[in-house]
């Protein structure tokens, strides 16, 4: 254990016993006495090698400059972090790769003692993905050739065939609004997918899952929020702090999940997004529950543009959706 962990602990424990002039320990000295330990050194190693250090030295500059971060329990934070760390994803705002968010959530806490339960309120560390984290872990599959998601202007939407499945996005911007958004993915083996969704239907579809909203969320309110210039080097999260973010994510999710490889490093990831996504309950109420969400394709528009004849037999069975393991 380093000295600064030791002085941390002697000074927590002083305080502890009331001593005269005890000062407690920042919380921004315990998260470095989590990090220093030896268990957790090695963790982050393991996952990391030498770029440990690094991704550590960022968690502690996330947690200086995010004050709801440093509202969390530190032991927390790193255990969201190790998720980033296993994933070989930089906790970033700026790269967007991956996030640790602060919820001010509610839960249920049933005294063990009396058996009297009651409503806790406090902010909680959560590890999300953006959707430039999707992309990575995506591409180092290296099942896919390509993989393209954005935002869609007016003027560039021109239709979607519900007979082929096309979806004609080739028009010409005619304005800086925004009117939906789209993933494209090419497999190696020609497989090929396109989804589109407009801005109602990303709202809708936040409205109907995200629990991170604040409470009393409107689709209308959210479609507001769509109107904002897009900006992608935001360093904003969550749907009400980068609609265009969140959204952009939306369809890379639900095409990838549907349709796309998923590696098992990728389902792991995926399925700790989703959970973050039905835990995230800012102001609002989470029970205990181990479901994770159940994603909703409906509002979805999908184009599939594989060329059959460039498949091999057993290339052409897994194009058929019918065969394609939805992967949630």
């Amino acid at each position: 254990m380093s000295n600064q962990t030791n002085q941390a602990a002697m000074t927590a424990t002083h305080a502890a016993k009331g001593g005269r002039g005890a000062t407690p320990p920042r919380k921004i000295d315990i998260l470095k006495s989590v990090l220093n330990a030896d268990s957790i050194q090695e963790q982050f190693r393991n996952a990391l090698g030498k770029n440990s250090s690094s991704f550590v030295a960022s968690v502690i500059d996330c947690y200086n400059t995010d004050t709801n971060l440093q509202q969390c329990n530190p032991n927390q934070v790193v255990m969201e972090a190790l998720k980033a760390a296993v994933l070989k994803l930089p906790i970033s705002r700026a790269l967007g790769c991956a996030f640790l968010v602060a919820y001010n959530n509610k839960k249920k806490i049933k005294d063990p003692q009396t058996g009297v339960e009651r409503w806790e309120k406090k902010m909680e560390p959560t590890f999300q993905l953006g959707y430039r984290g999707y992309i990575q872990l995506a591409m180092r599959t290296a099942q896919y050739r390509t993989i393209n998601a954005d935002v869609v202007y007016d003027g560039e939407y021109q239709g979607f065939d519900k007979l082929t499945g096309k979806v004609d996005l080739n028009g010409k911007k005619t304005s800086d609004t925004v009117v939906g958004y789209f993933c494209y993915m090419e497999l190696i083996n020609g497989f090929q997918k396109t989804t589109f969704m407009t801005v109602e239907e990303i709202a809708k579809h936040a409205v109907r899952y995200a629990k991170g909203l604040p409470k009393g969320t409107t689709v209308d309110q959210l479609i507001n929020l769509a109107k904002l210039p897009v900006a992608p080097d935001s360093k904003s999260v969550g749907w009400v702090g980068n609609f265009h973010g969140m959204a952009i994510k939306t369809v890379i999710r639900l095409l990838l999940g549907k349709y796309g490889y998923l590696s098992v490093e990728m389902q792991q990831a995926v399925a700790d997004d989703m959970k973050a996504d039905s835990q995230e309950v800012r102001d609002g109420i989470i029970q205990d529950s181990g479901n994770s969400q159940v994603v909703d394709m409906d509002d979805a528009q999908f184009e599939d543009v594989t060329d059959q004849n460039a498949l091999p037999a057993d290339a052409t069975a897994a194009a058929d959706p019918q065969n394609v393991d939805p992967g949630y």
